[in-house]
């Protein structure tokens, strides 16, 4: 359980160190050479690399914040049994159609991995269940009804 933790953890600091090397030291290597080209209100370089630190910084917070919720968040209340954050669930949607997820924070989701978010509207409507229970999720295209055939906790 400490492991997916401390991997989470690891992930978003090297994403920070990523980031920050970049706004640190590249980014204003750049902004110093888009003011020797000249007139800043007329410079699509200048205006560029400030957008871009305008983005880093932003993504920073939020990776930061990340870190620390991650920090905050005690493994030992995820319920056993139930569908929670790190839950990996098999779902038989109809007679022929089984589909497997695992629920990840909003920013790790990958549909196409089999990756859903917690926030998601399947994720959501997910949380809290054990095997054999039914649920279903208005979508866009309407109800989906699914099965909850097997269920991985983040404790198994």
């Amino acid at each position: 359980m400490l492991e997916v933790k401390a991997q989470l953890i690891k992930k978003f600091e090297d994403q920070i160190a990523t980031l920050d090397r970049e706004l640190k030291t590249e980014l204003p290597k750049e902004i110093q050479r888009a003011r020797e080209l000249g007139d800043l209100r007329e410079n699509a370089e200048y205006q560029a690399a400030k957008e871009r630190q305008t983005f880093l910084q932003a993504r920073l917070g939020m990776l930061k914040k990340r870190v620390a919720d991650i920090s905050l968040i005690n493994l030992d209340k995820i319920p056993h049994g139930r569908v929670a954050f790190g839950s990996t669930v098999t779902l038989r949607e109809d007679r022929a159609t089984m589909v497997t997820f695992q629920l990840v924070m909003p920013e790790d989701a990958n549909a196409e991995k089999g990756l859903i978010s917690t926030a998601s509207p399947i994720g959501r409507a997910l949380l809290g269940k054990e095997e054999g229970d039914e649920v279903t999720v208005p979508t866009p295209n309407g109800q989906r009804a699914f099965e909850l055939i097997k269920l991985v906790t983040i404790h198994d």
